[in-house]
């Protein structure tokens, strides 16, 4: 009834026991007509090693760490969001005490930012339709990582480029500078899913963030923040400019624009401007990805 266990993790050195024990036993019971089912594991991930000066630690050689003193220090979430960033689950993690302080930095920007972002009050997550540029280009960011963090988290087991892409959101929502209501709402929804999506990660402080942002409801019993597809839409698309071959700029055009509008537009940025002074043969616009201008 049970069986396939969903997620087996073990670290490989039990590729030759406990795992090879399992299979041997599913496949004995599936002979035996106890089972229907053939392999006892639907995924399996095997986690790599925490290295210390290129070792692997053992209590033997007296290269343990005891984390009780950085949690001392940092706090406990800071430990775990340290060791789940520095390196993919499957892949070796060389330990660096100084490499720890990164990550209190960031979630000292993280509360501080949200504690800002309240002193200022509060405002409603505003009508996605009514938004100015700006607003949606922040909404789209913040849609583009619930999507991207749900993929990295769920199905590909990738914790640090889920990291990754929140640290980039939040660097995002730092360079934000609307205070109007509207543009508050907008932030406030950025923030809610910068919470969120790091609460697996490190619960206690987005437990308080969670609360601070005016919401009452438990954070654990919250559900991962809601995908708006159409938020991911843009309306500009960013094209490289080359000149013979060469990247010389970049301009943003309207995903409408034809052929004619993003020559012209190529043409006027001001560096490519340097480099075709003595005339123009051909421009070949590749849509959605370049203009290359050959001279």
């Amino acid at each position: 009834y049970w069986m396939p266990v969903d997620q087996y993790i073990g670290g490989i050195e039990h590729a030759i026991l406990h795992l090879l024990y399992s299979r041997f036993f599913q496949r004995l019971m599936r002979d035996e007509g106890l089972i229907p089912v053939t392999e006892p594991f639907t995924n399996l991930l095997t986690q790599g090693m925490v290295l210390k000066d290129g070792a692997k630690m053992s209590k033997s050689k007296g290269n343990t760490v005891d984390p009780e003193a950085l949690i001392k220090k940092y706090g406990a979430d800071t430990v775990r969001l340290y060791m789940m960033f520095s390196s993919p689950p499957e892949q070796t993690l060389e330990w660096s005490d100084t490499a720890v302080e990164g990550a209190f930095r960031f979630l000292k920007k993280l509360w501080k930012l949200t504690h800002t972002h309240v002193s200022n009050g509060l405002a409603a997550i505003p009508d996605p339709e009514k938004l100015n540029p700006q607003q949606r280009e922040l909404r789209r960011r913040t849609h583009t990582t619930i999507a991207k963090a749900g993929d990295d988290i769920g199905r590909r087991y990738k914790f640090n480029t889920a990291i990754a892409a929140t640290m980039e959101l939040v660097n995002a929502l730092n360079e934000f500078s609307d205070d109007s209501p509207q543009g508050r709402g907008v932030a406030r929804e950025c923030l809610e899913v910068i919470v969120l999506v790091l609460a697996p990660i490190v619960p206690h402080i987005c437990h308080d963030l969670w609360q601070a942002l005016g919401h009452s409801e438990e954070l654990m019993d919250t559900p991962w923040p809601r995908f708006d597809p159409n938020a991911v839409i843009r309306d500009t698309v960013d094209l490289v400019v080359q000149v013979n071959g060469k990247k010389r700029g970049e301009i943003s055009v309207h995903q409408s624009a034809n052929n004619n509008d993003i020559e012209e537009l190529a043409l006027k940025n001001a560096n490519v401007a340097r480099f075709v002074a003595d005339g123009v043969k051909k421009v070949i616009v590749v849509p959605g990805k370049l203009v290359n201008i050959v001279v």
